[in-house]
């Protein structure tokens, strides 16, 4: 996988009528061929957002999630696609009620899977495995620059959130597993 050309792909489909499902293409035609993206971006030793590109309308990133981890209930408030190259992702989908969020459905993404979803959608993540999973996250927006709401995992009381309340998340669960920051950088300049 050759991710310059990735991205150079992925901004040439984001000018199309139907830009999500344009860039899905390019996202599947990648997480196809799972050995090939784990060769361009390495195999996931931390929870982490390496971000590819981020401009203010594409922003693409490779997520890694740590063994069990999970993510509460957010919106984007920008169509998102997820591609999975390692691992497994499990997604529930809340629905806004004049009550608060109720779940509606679910979704299992494993290796090569894609997912596209809209820009009103709220859901939750968790990496059942006790591996690390990885996946190719693209969003129609600048996603670290974009307030955002999550739900409380325990309450379900919606709070605001943003891009660095969502890398804040990432470090806690390499903290959880013992991953400390000098630990995180000596991995990132192997």
């Amino acid at each position: 996988m050759d991710i310059d050309q990735f991205i150079a792909d992925c901004i040439a489909a984001n000018k199309e009528t139907d830009a999500q499902a344009a860039v899905n293409e390019v996202l599947a035609r990648a997480v196809s061929t799972p050995n090939a993206v784990l060769a361009a971006l390495g195999e996931p030793d931390h929870a982490g957002l390496n971000v590819l590109l981020r401009s203010p309308t594409l922003t693409i990133f490779a997520a890694t999630w740590t063994p069990q981890m999970n993510l509460m209930p957010h919106d984007h408030l920008m169509w998102a696609n997820i591609g999975i190259y390692t691992g497994r992702e499990d997604n529930i989908f809340w629905k806004r009620t004049p009550d608060g969020i109720k779940a509606f459905g679910a979704d299992a993404l494993s290796a090569k899977d894609t997912a596209m979803l809209r820009v009103d959608e709220v859901h939750s993540v968790t990496n059942p495995l006790q591996r690390f999973t990885g996946g190719i996250h693209i969003y129609g927006g600048d996603f670290f620059d974009t307030h955002r709401s999550q739900w409380n995992p325990e309450t379900l009381e919606e709070e605001p959130s943003d891009g660095a309340t969502i890398r804040e998340i990432f470090q806690r669960e390499n903290e959880r597993l013992g991953l400390n920051k000098e630990a995180l950088q000596r991995r990132l300049e192997r």
